[in-house]
């Protein structure tokens, strides 16, 4: 499955245009991880435990999309969009859009 946020994929042809696709995740944080984020600040440096946490939520919104795109006949996703969003203290979505297409 190619997926790009272009609106092209560079030496294919858009053949069929199957519609929007989008995948998403909540996920919460972790008391142990915020334990350690919170020593992090005081003394600086990445956050490693929540890059990972969102690291994982991408690749599972990701995950789902492209599942959405396969039932729907599509081997392509187009135009393909993140947003976060903040669904109450402590937990955060994920989410993923794109067009599905198939292409030749």
């Amino acid at each position: 499955m190619f997926i790009t946020n272009t609106e092209e994929i560079a030496g294919k042809k858009i053949s069929v245009c199957h519609g929007v696709v989008s995948g998403s995740t909540v996920r919460a944080k972790h008391a142990g991880r915020d334990i350690m984020a919170g020593l992090k600040n005081i003394m600086g440096g990445e956050l490693t435990a929540y890059t990972e946490l969102l690291t994982e939520s991408r690749d599972q919104a990701i995950q789902r999309m492209e599942d959405q795109a396969q039932q729907m006949g599509a081997n392509a996703i187009v135009n393909v969009r993140f947003s976060t969003s903040s669904v109450t203290a402590g937990a955060s979505e994920i989410y993923v859009y794109g067009t599905a297409v198939t292409v030749e």
